[in-house]
């Protein structure tokens, strides 16, 4: 059965998984993790074990030419519905002129899929446009960093298995933005829980993948809402003795406390801010239970502050990428940042 047109993950893999099947995808983007989960899944369900060895071809685009992939695509399956055509690295393919003239009349019988990694093909161009009518055009964009909690819930949640909110934050700012080693961190951890308690806690997450508890840049980013001048230094001091945990830490804080403080300002123009539900609904938060940060925030800064703290923070963030800073590290730079906000 043909798929309708969607170009989102989920929904991609929803329609495969209903064996709605589109004859053409361009998968292409910056997050090979996407690309990967789309085309592995073709490859292993689409065709049964004994139909793949006449029905399915994987190459490489350093491989093969464009005219080559559209020749093989135009065969028929043999005593099978589909035959399946995977192209791996097409990136390395150097004229489409083939696959343009294929994608104008594609063969209901080949399902070929075209994996783009580390960049996309230009919009304007006629590949994509001529691949979108044939069929499911689908961009894999890098996730950014203040995503990869719910991230990690929802994956999680997709294996029976519940996170809270700290112990989220720990593995998304351990292991940071790479979803491949994310999710098969992820799975290790999974493999240690007992089966009657499929919940994984912050002293699982210490345990298990080796970050602290009680010193990593969620309990920072708590202790900077709070004002907490103590703990925050106590943190720092932390980090300072651990290269590799302030590391790790640094480069996932200055964007979680960006768009904390983000955020805070809009808060502040909220009408009946001080409404849990009302400020839920306008900082677009899932419940209301994560109100509480910005209610303690608009005690312990005020507007112009944070108004301040932000423009401390975009400073900050181009002097650690090396703008307008010959020589301070980035350890440094955090701990001057740290200091303003809390002073």
């Amino acid at each position: 059965m043909a798929a309708k047109k969607d170009n989102a993950f989920d929904g991609i893999m929803a329609q495969l998984e209903a064996r709605q099947f589109a004859p053409v995808y361009l998968l292409m983007g910056e997050e090979p993790y996407y690309i990967d989960q789309i085309s592995d899944f073709i490859e292993q369900h689409v065709l049964s074990e004994e139909e793949r060895d006449f029905n399915q071809s994987i190459v490489y685009g350093l491989d093969v030419s464009a005219v080559q992939v559209a020749d093989m695509a135009r065969r028929y399956p043999m005593m099978a519905e589909y035959q399946v055509i995977i192209v791996k690295e097409a990136q390395n393919i150097k004229q489409w002129d083939a696959l343009e003239t294929y994608f104008e009349k594609p063969m209901n019988q080949t399902i070929l899929v075209i994996c783009y990694k580390n960049g996309t093909i230009d919009g304007r161009k006629k590949i994509v446009s001529k691949a979108r009518t044939a069929g499911i055009v689908f961009e894999s964009k890098k996730m950014r960093d203040y995503e990869l909690p719910a991230f990690v819930a929802s994956y999680l949640k997709g294996k029976d298995v519940s996170i809270d909110n700290k112990s989220a934050q720990m593995v998304a700012e351990h292991i940071g933005a790479d979803l491949s080693r994310l999710t098969s961190e992820l799975d290790k951890v999974i493999i240690s829980l007992p089966e009657d308690k499929r919940e994984i806690t912050p002293e699982i997450v210490e345990r298990e993948i080796g970050v602290s508890k009680d010193y990593n840049g969620f309990e920072l980013r708590n202790a900077i809402v709070d004002r907490n001048v103590f703990k925050a230094n106590q943190i720092v001091k932390y980090f300072a003795g651990n290269p590799k945990t302030q590391k790790d830490s640094m480069y996932v804080l200055v964007p979680m406390l960006f768009n904390y403080f983000q955020n805070l300002m809009i808060a502040y123009y909220v009408p009946n801010n001080q409404n849990p539900n009302t400020l839920a609904e306008a900082l677009g938060l899932k419940n209301a239970w994560g109100v509480k940060d910005y209610l303690a925030g608009m005690r312990n800064y005020s507007a112009t502050k944070t108004m301040q703290i932000i423009s401390k923070i975009r400073e900050t963030d181009d002097k650690m990428k090396g703008i307008g800073n010959p020589n301070t590290d980035a350890g440094e730079l955090i701990k001057e940042l740290i200091f303003f906000i809390l002073h």
